[in-house]
């Protein structure tokens, strides 16, 4: 599928910024300040991913800095406890680094954000080694996509395969990400697979299928 992104490498940014275990607080908070980011991978070695350090590892240092007893009885896990007295990335990083593989499929590396609550993922190789991060903001670039790119993959990829012998009695129309299919098929019950499809091509908002059926078509399928 050519000129599609479909994977987390197409996305990803290459240049990444990054600490060593040792790395002290200071340094970690001016280096998210200066890049704009909201996590560090913490790296050992050459390049390989032992953790990361967040915005919310870094907080409990300011929350906990007046030591109020009351708050300290409270429910709170050890770990922010710990983190609140913590001078560098080693002590700071939540650990094992929620990852992703190059070859992830964009709707993977979603999932893997949604369900971890994370924001920033680091993406490594099958050693473990750092090759770059991808973001929410990355997976969205997708969406970005013209339109007649759009249009073009739903015909090659969806349309003709699916009806070889009707494609050119289907129009696909795409406007701001939104897919309408119409014409006229066999088998309608091909609706609901053309449908899930479509909405499987990157860059897809929504997609409505106005393909009806046509018992007398003279050209058989």
């Amino acid at each position: 599928m050519d000129g599609s992104p479909h994977i987390v490498s197409d996305v990803m940014t290459h240049t990444v910024v990054a600490v060593g275990r040792d790395a002290p607080f200071k340094d970690i908070v001016g280096l998210m300040g200066q890049w704009k980011v909201s996590a560090l991978p913490v790296l050992e070695g050459e390049g390989r991913v032992i953790g990361v350090v967040s915005e919310a590892d870094l907080l409990p240092k300011e929350e906990f800095r007046d030591s109020d007893p009351d708050r300290f009885t409270q429910l709170r896990r050890l770990s922010d406890l710990a983190k609140a007295g913590a001078l560098t990335a080693g002590e700071l990083m939540s650990s094992p680094a929620v990852t992703v593989h190059p070859d992830a499929t964009l709707a993977e590396a979603a999932r893997t954000m949604a369900q971890r609550r994370v924001k920033r993922l680091p993406v490594v190789d099958e050693e473990g080694m750092l090759e770059g991060v991808v973001s929410r903001g990355d997976l969205l670039k997708v969406f970005l996509r013209t339109d007649d790119d759009i249009a073009e993959e739903v015909r090659r990829e969806v349309v003709v395969p699916l009806f070889p012998s009707l494609a050119e009695r289907i129009h696909v129309k795409v406007s701001d990400g939104l897919v309408t299919l119409t014409g006229h098929i066999r088998d309608t019950s091909l609706v609901p697979v053309a449908a899930r499809l479509v909405r499987a091509v990157e860059g897809v908002v929504d997609v409505e299928c106005h393909l009806r059926s046509r018992a007398a078509l003279a050209v058989p399928e």
